[in-house]
């Protein structure tokens, strides 16, 4: 066989991150960097904050679990509980920009009538 494996092949496609609500492994691309700033967690949109970081899929569902399993204090190696307010606001919004809502009264104004 030349020196091939037999059965699938595998091929590099780059880092791969877990997120920390649903533990599911994929490529960065599809997650939010999140880091703690002085005991809060925020989104690291640039994925350029200094500290620990840790990936979660843009999903609210995801952000629960990660609460509920006290995963963020496990990411970033502090006591206690962590304010999630600004993240979830952050998640939210990317969700209704996703659905094609718009994020604030004043979107609405902006739109023009396609016909």
């Amino acid at each position: 066989m030349n020196g091939s494996t037999s059965g699938s092949v595998t091929q590099h496609i780059g880092p791969v991150r877990t997120c920390i609500g649903c533990r599911a492994r994929t490529l960065p691309s599809e997650l939010l960097r999140v880091v703690a700033v002085d005991g809060s967690v925020v989104p690291d949109l640039r994925r350029r904050l200094p500290g620990r970081g840790a990936w979660l899929h843009f999903d609210l569902e995801c952000l629960r679990n990660a609460e509920r399993r006290r995963a963020f204090s496990r990411a970033f190696r502090v006591q206690g509980a962590l304010d999630v307010a600004s993240l979830r606001e952050h998640i939210e919004q990317y969700g209704k920009m996703i659905e094609g809502q718009p994020l604030d009264p004043q979107e609405t104004r902006k739109q023009v009538d396609p016909s």
